[in-house]
C-alpha cells in the first residue's frame, strides 16, 4: 500500500490506438472490441504522419477520429494522448473539445502537450520554435482554453478533465500543478516516482493538494507481472497500453484488465 494521497483513485486501464497504417474501419472495429473487453479509456495521438516504421503511409487526424469515436462508443472515456497546443487556436481547440464532450455524453479527457514532432510543424506550416517557446505558448493557452469553456453555450457537460503530458520538471510539471487533473509521464517506476515528487513540490508551492492530480503513464509490451505492482506502489493509477492496428493483442489487454480488477477489489 502506498502512502500517496493520489492513490485514492481506482486503477484504470486505457489503450492508445495508433491511427496509422490501417483503414479507419479497422480503427473503428478495434475501438469497439476494446470497449467490449472493458477498458476504461481510449486514446489516439495528434500527429499528421505515421510515427513508427516507414516515413509515409496511411494516417488519420486526431480530433475527427475522436468525434467519430464519441458517436460509435457508449461507455469508455476518450481523448487525445495528447493534442498539440501548436496546431490550433486555443479558443477553437476549447470549442472542439467541448463539442466532442457533448457528442460523447460527457466522456472526453482533454489531453494536451506542448508539441515536439518537427515534421508535423514543417509540412503543415507551423513555426517549430524551441522546446521552451512551445512550453511558453502552452502556458499562455491553458487559461484561454479554460476561459473559453466558461463562455461557451452550452458549456462542457462536466468539469473537463485536463491531462497534461510531459516530463519537464521546470515548466511542464509546473503547468500540470496549476492546470491538470491528470499528469501523464514517461519512464520506469523510479523515473516516474521522482517526477511525482517534483510535481508534488510544485503543487505545494502554489497551494494545491497534490492528491487532486491523478498520475498516468503508458506501458508498451510489458506485462502486469513485470511492471504493474511497481507502478501501483508509486501512485500511478491510469495505465495506458498501445494497440497497433489492424491487429492488437487482446490477451495482453485482458491481463491488464484482470490486474486492474484485482487491485481495485
Amino acid at each position: 500500500m502506498t502512502e500517496f494521497g493520489y492513490a485514492k483513485y481506482p486503477v484504470r486501464i486505457g489503450v492508445q490506438i495508433q491511427p496509422q497504417r490501417c483503414t479507419y474501419a479497422e480503427i473503428r472495429r478495434t475501438a469497439a472490441e476494446l470497449e467490449e473487453l472493458g477498458v476504461d479509456a481510449l486514446f489516439n495521438w495528434d500527429h499528421f504522419f505515421p510515427m513508427y516504421g516507414p516515413e509515409n503511409g496511411e494516417h488519420y487526424e486526431c480530433w475527427t477520429v475522436l468525434a467519430a469515436w464519441a458517436e460509435s462508443t457508449e461507455r469508455v472515456e476518450l481523448g487525445p494522448l495528447v493534442t498539440c497546443n501548436s496546431y490550433r487556436n486555443p479558443d477553437l481547440l476549447a470549442d472542439m473539445a467541448r463539442t466532442v464532450d457533448h457528442i460523447s455524453g460527457g466522456r472526453l479527457i482533454f489531453g494536451i502537450g506542448a508539441g515536439w514532432h518537427e515534421r508535423d510543424y514543417r509540412e503543415y506550416g507551423y513555426e517549430f520554435g524551441t522546446a521552451g517557446s512551445r512550453l511558453d505558448a502552452l502556458g499562455l493557452a491553458l487559461p484561454r482554453i479554460e476561459d473559453r469553456w466558461s463562455m461557451l453555450d452550452p458549456p462542457p457537460t462536466r468539469k473537463m478533465p485536463v491531462l497534461i503530458g510531459g516530463n519537464g520538471e521546470r515548466k511542464t510539471l509546473r503547468l500540470a500543478a496549476r492546470h491538470a487533473d491528470i499528469w501523464h509521464g514517461f519512464g520506469d517506476a523510479a523515473t516516474l516516482a521522482a517526477k511525482h515528487r517534483t510535481l508534488d513540490k510544485w503543487c505545494v508551492e502554489i497551494g494545491r493538494d497534490p492528491a487532486e492530480i491523478e498520475r498516468s503513464t503508458r506501458v508498451f509490451r510489458k506485462s502486469p507481472e513485470e511492471v504493474g505492482q511497481d507502478l501501483i506502489d508509486i501512485g500511478t493509477r491510469l495505465i495506458t497500453l498501445v494497440a497497433q492496428v489492424p491487429t492488437f493483442d487482446g490477451g495482453h489487454v485482458r491481463d491488464w484488465l484482470a490486474f486492474r480488477d484485482d487491485v481495485n477489489r
